[in-house]
């Protein structure tokens, strides 16, 4: 056994119907698969069709589940309730919206016109707004119960960081969105959660945010106390667990999965990692001779 391995039985989801946004590839891809081989119908949505109905075709070729592809740009809400329509035309109702799509720029944030800072925040607040309460509604008017929304946000949501000013906005926005709606919408019978990843490489985005050898520069690994990324699997494990009925009185949380990063960086000695034994010793020694004297 170990952390890369499936940690749920195999028909844990059965019976569930699933909106994964901005599922077409990376992580959602990872999610979605694991959605399919623990027994769930999937719906995956982006604004790339082509690569869509690729992704779709693969994943049902692989785990023999069910993928509809339907190309979806979450910053418009009429494109979201076209999207929806779609879905419970051919599933008949969801049970879970997976908010997942997401953009990024890392750039001083002087740098940024106007224009790209209001592209992130529409993605991933507004889309994430825009879906949430599409599919919320419909489940207040049709008196469906046991439904729910995971919200993939960042650590950053909490902290703020530097050169990501849009990205830490927008996620602030969707992780008090997940919060309040988990009290205000409870009574209806959904659950709001979140989950909050460190570094898990994905092509596309890496590729995107670090170019060039920046990736090499800038290992995150060693930003991390476990000294490694995190594995899809692992991801995936943690996604379905909150979506499953496993999780029923889950609701409200937020789920750090980073091997530690953000804590790392939020020590105020955490940097002595450092130091090396040596120096460790030279230094227990000056402070035994001072209380010395």
């Amino acid at each position: 056994m170990n952390y890369s391995e499936k940690m749920l039985r195999d028909d844990a989801l059965k019976g569930k119907n699933i909106v994964v946004t901005g599922g077409g590839s990376g992580l959602g891809k990872a999610m979605t698969k694991y959605f399919l081989e623990l027994g769930a119908k999937v719906a995956i949505t982006s604004r790339n069709l082509e690569k869509l109905q690729n992704t779709a075709k693969e994943l049902s070729d692989q785990t023999d589940g069910e993928c509809l592809a339907l190309q979806c740009d979450v910053r418009h809400i009429d494109q979201v309730e076209t999207m929806h329509k779609q879905v419970i035309d051919a599933f008949g109702t969801v049970d879970i919206l997976l908010n997942n799509a997401a953009g990024n720029f890392i750039s001083p944030t002087e740098r940024l016109s106007a224009n790209a800072f209001d592209t992130i925040i529409d993605i991933v607040l507004k889309g994430t707004k825009n879906c949430t309460i599409t599919f919320g509604k419909h489940w207040i008017s049709t008196k469906q119960t046991n439904t729910n929304v995971l919200n993939i946000v960042t650590t950053y949501a909490w902290t703020g960081s530097a050169y990501v000013v849009p990205s830490a906005t927008a996620k602030a926005g969707v992780l008090a969105m997940t919060r309040s709606l988990a009290v205000e919408w409870a009574k209806y019978g959904m659950r709001f959660n979140a989950i909050a990843p460190g570094p898990f490489p994905t092509k596309g985005a890496w590729d995107r945010l670090l170019p060039g050898d920046l990736k090499e520069k800038f290992d995150l690994a060693k930003k991390v106390p476990l000294k490694r990324v995190g594995e899809h699997q692992e991801l995936a494990n943690l996604a379905a667990y909150l979506v499953s009925d496993f999780a029923a009185y889950v609701n409200g949380e937020v789920i750090t999965i980073d091997g530690g990063e953000w804590l790392m960086g939020a020590g105020q000695f955490n940097l002595l990692e450092a130091v090396p034994e040596q120096m460790w010793d030279m230094l227990e020694q000056m402070i035994r001779a001072k209380k010395n004297k």
